[in-house]
């Protein structure tokens, strides 16, 4: 299949250099410009697609060429941008940073030259004038492959400063798209765990959307940007091999979503529904109780060590929870999923709310942050993997896991690297999987298969 959209990629020469605020904002002010706009972020990071969510309108689809194989990103990014007209995608991290120093995977160079994107390049030149040159040459001669099609400068300090950058860039034959003025209320907010989820904050989301938007229109060349996208060759999407439904009826699934649980890959709900599943969304904080109907349930990862006193108090809801998972229902639970299945999360003020308990032992919280790529392997078989199913997946949590006793039946053998040290990790019993780890489903679909016929089998047995 032949896809003619345009396309561009957002990237920067690291973290920290503004990317974020100009990749969500220059999707804002696209979409109030009358544009359709497909947001998509490299990596695993859920945080920043939830604001291109909010930005767009549309859901923003993770591009991970780590977790998954290039087939299932380019088939993500077809089928996300159906009906759109523009595709805007957020790197990670520095444009030519990996899962390591010795080649591009994982990269967000990777994905430029995988989905054959320009490269609009952000620039923090707040400590610089003409040396901004340099690092922009740079960026265009280290690898041929990548196109990089312009820059735009952040952290600007006044009108000169944004001449000298301008002249010294362009006097390379870069195009400059525009200077943004140093702005320190501009920044999404942050806290010790991170950024603030744009569920959470839905109003000071949009304001800080209608901000950065009437920042890009007023500072940068938005018909340039147009054009760069535009110049993008038609992409060819390689035929997608169909996968059986294993069963015609309707499986509904409940999904935890709210502000404490909001972690998920959309692509893993794409994949969910196109198997058969349909899905029930809940919340763990205000609803009373479970969907009706349902024969499995997805507690995907977010924050509720933070909601800690909230899920507490809705013990009617904990109780199902527990009840479901005592009668063997098919439910799989990650990062904050698992939080919420052991018997308590003790937050960081030392103060200890109980949880549903199916798993056994608790949650503290730490200082340290655990994150990173990880390579699992299945130790026994799980709801989701024959035992010595390996599968990819990424970490991101700052709880211990901690109380257990002797004999636990972890989930996987976990590494970060081929030939580490494995680390058991995660709980398989029944129809019971939680881990630690937030899996993309395309890394592996059989998984999606076999959750599903977990729900037939469970609800044919005659339980509801």
């Amino acid at each position: 299949m032949e896809l003619d959209i345009p396309r561009l990629v957002v990237a920067a020469p690291a973290s920290g250099s503004g990317k974020s605020t100009v990749a969500s904002g220059l999707m804002a002010a696209l979409r109030a410009a009358g544009t359709v706009v497909q947001g998509f972020k490299v990596g695993p990071d859920y945080i920043d697609p939830g604001y291109h969510t909010a930005a767009t309108g549309r859901p923003s689809r993770n591009l991970d060429t780590w977790m998954v194989p290039a087939s299932a990103v380019l088939d993500s990014f077809a089928r996300a941008v159906v009906g759109a007209h523009i595709a805007v995608i957020e790197g990670v991290m520095g444009l030519f940073d990996g899962y390591h120093g010795r080649g591009e995977e994982g990269s967000t160079a990777e994905i430029a030259k995988l989905l054959q994107a320009p490269v609009v390049l952000v620039l923090d030149v707040a400590k610089m004038a003409r040396s901004a040159a340099a690092i922009a040459l740079g960026y265009q001669q280290y690898d041929p492959g990548l196109r990089l099609a312009g820059v735009i400068c952040n952290n600007v300090g006044s009108a000169r400063h944004a001449r000298w950058v301008r002249e010294a860039i362009e006097g390379i034959g870069i195009p400059v798209l525009g200077c943004i003025p140093r702005s320190p209320a501009l920044h999404i907010p942050e806290r010790h765990l991170g950024l603030y989820t744009a569920v959470e904050r839905q109003a000071a989301v949009q304001a800080f959307l209608r901000d950065a938007a009437a920042l890009i229109r007023q500072e940068v060349d938005l018909e340039r940007i147009r054009a760069i996208a535009q110049a993008a060759p038609p992409l060819c999407i390689p035929a997608r091999e169909s996968r059986p439904v294993p069963n015609t009826a309707e499986v509904r699934i409940g999904v935890a979503y709210d502000e404490a649980f909001c972690f998920y890959y959309a692509d893993n709900f794409d994949l969910l529904r196109q198997a058969g599943a349909a899905l029930v969304f809940f919340s763990p904080l205000r609803s009373p109780k479970l969907p009706e109907g349902i024969c499995g349930l997805y507690l995907g990862g977010g924050y509720p060590e933070l909601y800690a006193a909230q899920l507490a108090e809705n013990r009617r809801l904990l109780q199902e929870i527990r009840a479901a998972a005592e009668a063997d229902m098919p439910i799989y639970a990650e990062c904050g999923g698992l939080m919420m299945l052991t018997a308590s999360i003790t937050d960081r003020d030392h103060r200890t709310y109980p949880m549903i308990g199916a798993l056994p032992g608790r949650t503290h919280m730490r200082q340290q942050l655990v994150m990173g790529y990880r390579i699992a392997t299945a130790r026994r078989p799980t709801l989701l993997q024959s035992q010595g199913v390996q599968v990819r997946g990424h970490e991101f949590h700052y709880s211990d896991w901690v109380d257990l006793p002797d004999e636990v039946p972890f989930a996987y053998d976990a590494v970060s690297f081929h030939g580490e040290k494995p680390r058991q990790e995660g709980f398989a019993r029944g129809n019971l999987l939680a881990s630690y780890i937030h899996l993309h489903f395309a890394t592996h679909p059989e998984m999606v298969t076999r959750w599903l016929e977990r729900c037939w089998e469970w609800q044919g047995r005659g339980n509801r």
